[in-house]
């Protein structure tokens, strides 16, 4: 997929694909991992703007307090799919795994 957008909003999606599962990152790291570090807010716009959010995971970006800002689906679905992620994940050696259990019972 090629999502349309400009230069730096799709470098900020590419960023947001390398954030892990189970796991989020600040806008103002994001704004860090592009060489962007005072574009936090810019970081924020381009993360609102993108088009394929069902792929590119931009649920996984939050506020630099902690706070779950900015989901165009709403701050409830943001918490369900941050919850489901980190429900199947667990802290090892410092280092977060997670796991797949993807039975279903009828």
């Amino acid at each position: 997929m090629a999502p349309t957008g400009t230069e730096f909003q799709r470098t900020v999606w590419q960023a947001l694909t390398t954030i892990p599962y189970g796991t989020t990152a600040g806008y103002g790291e994001l704004a860090a991992w592009i060489d962007r570090p005072t574009a936090a807010r810019a970081v924020g716009a381009a993360n609102g703007r993108n088009p394929i959010s069902i792929i590119v995971p931009c649920h996984r970006v939050i506020g630099a307090n902690g706070a779950l800002t900015g989901y165009a689906w709403g701050e409830e679905k943001k918490r369900t799919l941050l919850d489901l992620e980190a429900s199947h994940c667990v802290r090892f050696s410092g280092t977060w795994r997670c796991f797949f259990n993807f039975s279903w019972q009828y």
